[in-house]
């Protein structure tokens, strides 16, 4: 006979998980980003260029209001007042200035104002001049999170790079302490060789500890520009290894600096004083305007008694010379201002460009001499290990050596990371 047995349905059922489960493809890790990437994220996110973009909207509003000042203005009213009447005569009314005991009026207005005095005029150039400014404060805000991100890419892959370093230098320093250990066992080195030994391996962690909070507070750093989730790790694409680009041979000043957005900006402030300017100053022209009312204006509401009046009004300033004369020459000495200041941000832009330049082709030749650094101190590394291991170096030598190596990886790449920043200074100071 034989036995059946009866498996349990959930145990019948996990064997066909676990094959679905192993079916399944792994999840790809996300992709590293560049930082093209990053600057797209950050820029999507609201920031000082969202609110700068909302700020231009606003100013953009502000240009269609004043366009529209231009037009006729146009509305109906329509209104019915009782007057009570007179006292010796009930046929006429008692208050003088309406036209009868019942006044009906449905009337149409049209009401345009003629710019005689050129206010209409001056405040559209207002209008336009504070849309410009948002622009230009649109094109700044931009560009200075562009830079903030791409200093923060640069500062979280050093910091990585340095980390990275310092634990290679860790565990060739705990290697060689090990091999001096098991020489000390055997009689072959001195105590004092074994302390040195270990005195470097303790300098490298306590150092490997401190760049790798580097590390972390540069993630979170880079992280905070586009998402509350600062602790997860960013992937970024490694660009401090790749081959530089060549420094800039630099183009002439006049065609370089004078691109920056902060000349538009000085421009629009400009144009802006000078609107205001003539906005004060036509307080001092006359004023010319016409209206033209179609309907009813009657003491019983009938159609027949339709009309329209046509008409104009001229209004001449008398006093209050002063008072426009002052304020018009307050936006002059303002636009004036202005001049004087994009006059001092030129001098001052064309030596933020020229020594930008200078820094750049500076760090350019710094990388060079970093790499053949730490090429010979690599060599001088392994020189002091293979003379101490056949006696006849001292152990100082190894450790000196591996100090030196450490500081040499450490130069290379922050010589590499501050010459891409300087690059960016570069981009910034040249208006690109």
């Amino acid at each position: 006979m034989r036995a059946i047995f009866q498996v349990p349905a959930r145990l019948a059922v996990f064997p066909v998980c676990c094959v679905v489960a192993l079916a399944q493809p792994p999840s790809n890790p996300p992709p590293p980003l560049t930082v093209a990437d990053c600057i797209h994220k950050a820029l999507a996110v609201p920031s000082a260029a969202s609110v700068a973009r909302k700020e231009r909207e606003i100013a953009s509003l502000e240009v269609r209001q004043a366009r529209v000042g231009l037009l006729p203005q146009s509305e109906i009213t329509s209104s019915y007042q009782y007057n009570s009447p007179s006292r010796l005569d009930r046929s006429t009314m008692s208050f003088v200035a309406l036209n009868g005991i019942r006044e009906f009026t449905a009337l149409v207005n049209v009401i345009q104002e003629i710019d005689t005095s050129g206010r209409l005029r001056a405040s559209l150039a207002r209008a336009r001049a504070t849309r410009d400014e948002a622009s230009a404060s649109v094109e700044m805000a931009e560009r200075d999170l562009r830079k903030a991100v791409a200093e923060a890419y640069y500062r979280t892959l050093l910091a990585r790079h340095i980390e990275a370093a310092l634990k290679t230098s860790l565990g060739e320093s705990e290697a060689f302490e090990q091999r001096v250990n098991l020489l000390w066992k055997g009689g072959e080195a001195a105590r004092a060789d074994v302390v040195k030994a270990s005195a470097q391996t303790a300098f490298l962690r306590q150092a490997a500890d401190t760049a790798q909070l580097a590390a972390r507070l540069a993630n979170q750093e880079l992280a905070s520009f586009w998402t509350e989730d600062v602790a997860a790790f960013v992937p970024l694409a490694d660009v401090l290894d790749d081959p530089l680009p060549l420094p800039d041979s630099g183009a002439p000043a006049d065609a370089a600096y004078m691109r920056r957005p902060e000349f538009k900006l000085y421009d629009a402030q400009l144009h802006g004083f000078r609107a205001d300017s003539r906005i004060a100053k036509s307080n001092l022209y006359p004023r010319l305007s016409g209206l033209f009312q179609f309907g009813v204006d009657s003491v019983s509401p009938t159609w027949q008694d339709r009309g329209y009046l046509a008409g104009g009004s001229l209004t001449i300033p008398v006093f209050d010379w002063f008072r426009s004369l002052s304020l018009a020459r307050q936006f002059q000495a303002r636009a004036a201002q202005v001049q004087d200041s994009r006059s001092q941000a030129q001098r001052a832009f064309s030596a933020e460009y020229e020594s930008a330049l200078l820094r750049v082709k500076q760090l350019f030749g710094q990388v060079e001499m970093t790499r053949q650094q730490v090429a010979l101190s690599e060599e001088d590394r392994k020189l002091s290990q293979v003379r101490y291991e056949g006696g006849e170096g001292a152990a100082l030598d190894v450790v000196t050596a591996e100090n030196q190596l450490a500081q040499a990886r450490t130069n290379l790449y922050s010589a590499i990371a501050s010459y891409l920043t300087a690059r960016l200074e570069l981009e910034v100071a040249a208006g690109r």
